[in-house]
């Protein structure tokens, strides 16, 4: 039962690095805040996307619903 838990929490955490890579990849920030980001979500996943959910460039995305 753990193994399939692990398996899981693993898959939820590799879904949620990707998503977070293209939101990095598609924001607005400059080139080097985005390596940086891409970078510490990819060598720490776990730890960089909490990083990123709590400091991420979030600010920089235009409204959507101005548009």
């Amino acid at each position: 039962m753990s193994d399939a838990f692990g398996g899981l929490f693993g898959l939820i955490i590799l879904a949620l690095d990707i998503w977070a890579i293209v939101s990095v990849v598609r924001s607005d920030a400059s080139s080097g805040k985005k390596v940086m980001w891409v970078l510490l979500i990819v060598i720490l996943p776990v730890l960089g996307l909490v990083l990123w959910g709590l400091m991420g460039p979030r600010g920089n995305r235009p409204d959507q619903r101005a548009l």
